[in-house]
């Protein structure tokens, strides 16, 4: 497709009213392997997912990351984070990851596979990278979860810097972690859903 279509800039973005989130009674921080086994559970009549990870960031140079720390998984209705310190939570995100038959859709996933390969040893089936879907309809190259929700619901999306490069791997999670990591799921989703997918 050789038509290009123009993405709003941060100041127009900053304009637009802004997106509805996952409050935190919506979204269900998975760290044991009962959770993990309900959460499977919870999750086994879904079709598609919106899909994240996010790793503990690394500063020193060279340092490599043991990410990720956290898998978003979301419906339309609530969003599960799980946490991947324990065996049986990441035995749980492995068969969700794992399906072919389930749909797990995000944004910009490439160093998200590459992550979860290493650390889950999984091959991840039924993943779409929702950049690629803007790509070919003639958008950026990195459309990303805010310019989508900007493109298609007219709908400033936040992203808190602060949240973004926090430690994901603690054992527990500030408020605003799970709300920032929940909605990127979140928004993934609807995203997905809104390009009649």
């Amino acid at each position: 497709m050789s038509e290009r279509h123009a993405t709003p800039d941060k100041d127009e973005i900053a304009q637009l009213p802004l997106f509805e989130r996952l409050g935190l009674t919506q979204i269900e921080v998975i760290a044991t392997a009962q959770q993990a086994t309900d959460a499977l559970q919870a999750l086994s009549g879904a079709s598609v997912l919106g899909f994240d990870t996010e790793s503990k960031p690394t500063f020193a140079r060279n340092e490599a990351s043991s990410g990720p720390h956290i898998v978003q998984l979301s419906t339309l209705d609530k969003a599960y984070i799980f946490q991947l310190e324990e065996a049986g939570c990441r035995h749980a995100v492995a068969q969700l990851l794992e399906s072919p038959t389930l749909i797990k859709a995000g944004f910009g996933l490439g160093d998200d596979r590459r992550r979860i390969t290493h650390k889950l040893g999984v091959d991840l089936q039924g993943v779409l990278d929702l950049n690629i879907v803007f790509r070919a309809r003639g958008y950026r190259k990195d459309m990303g979860v805010r310019g989508a929700v900007a493109v298609l619901f007219n709908q400033r999306f936040i992203k808190s810097k602060k949240a973004t490069t926090s430690n994901w791997a603690n054992a527990r999670l500030s408020e605003a972690q799970i709300i920032y990591a929940a909605n990127d799921a979140y928004a993934a989703l609807r995203v997905y859903l809104a390009l009649g997918l």
